[in-house]
């Protein structure tokens, strides 16, 4: 199953929370909280154990935008590395440059944080960097080209997003563009809204 690149809010009204962590679709959502189609707004019976831990599995492949087999690897990753399997997992995916990208507000989604990094708009530490997956480390600098810095959309974001509360463990300024990945965040500063030890459970059925 590849990347999913159809509408958002169809699949965050599905699953019952906001994907995109954009105000847009959380409007949304405050209007029709239900899952779309005809049926939406009726009860259905209680779904299997299984069918639980799908939509947890479901809801964090979502919101990092990950393709099926590379979520699925770098589950594979998180459990073979010391620590709390499900804490390390969140770590791998917010370590994710395009996510990255997202939080400092160079991007208003992180699907349009996975297009400037592929359009070469992002370096890490002085170089370009064209893989949204790319593994961002402690201490490495994250910038905006020359060229993304002329771009209408990345001015915008920046300037938006300009006052809001920044996350402890990034590092941003919009006057230059730049930023530091400080440090992996702990589990009690990420609100995702999402139980990953179902999500552990679902891939050690």
């Amino acid at each position: 199953m590849g990347r999913y690149a159809g509408p958002v809010v169809k699949v965050a009204r599905r699953l019952g929370i906001n994907i995109a962590e954009t105000e847009k679709v959380q409007k949304y959502l405050d209007r029709r909280p239900y899952s779309p189609g005809q049926h939406g707004q009726k009860k259905t019976r209680r779904p299997s154990d299984y069918a639980v831990r799908l939509r947890e599995k479901q809801k964090l492949r979502f919101i990092y935008e990950v393709g099926e087999r590379q979520f699925r690897n770098l589950f594979e990753e998180a459990s073979r590395k010391k620590g709390v399997t499900g804490t390390v997992f969140l770590q791998l995916l917010e370590s994710r440059l395009d996510n990255v990208v997202f939080r400092m507000g160079i991007a208003s989604t992180r699907r349009q944080a996975r297009q400037f990094v592929r359009h070469g708009h992002i370096l890490v530490n002085g170089q370009k960097v064209d893989l949204p997956g790319y593994r961002v480390k402690q201490g490495d600098e994250i910038a905006v080209s020359e060229k993304g810095k002329k771009l209408a959309f990345i001015q915008a974001n920046v300037e938006r997003f300009k006052g809001r509360k920044s996350f402890p463990w990034l590092e941003f300024n919009p006057e230059t563009m730049k930023g530091r990945f400080l440090r992996v965040p702990e589990r009690e500063a990420l609100s995702i809204p999402v139980n990953e030890q179902l999500v552990i459970e679902f891939y050690s059925r």
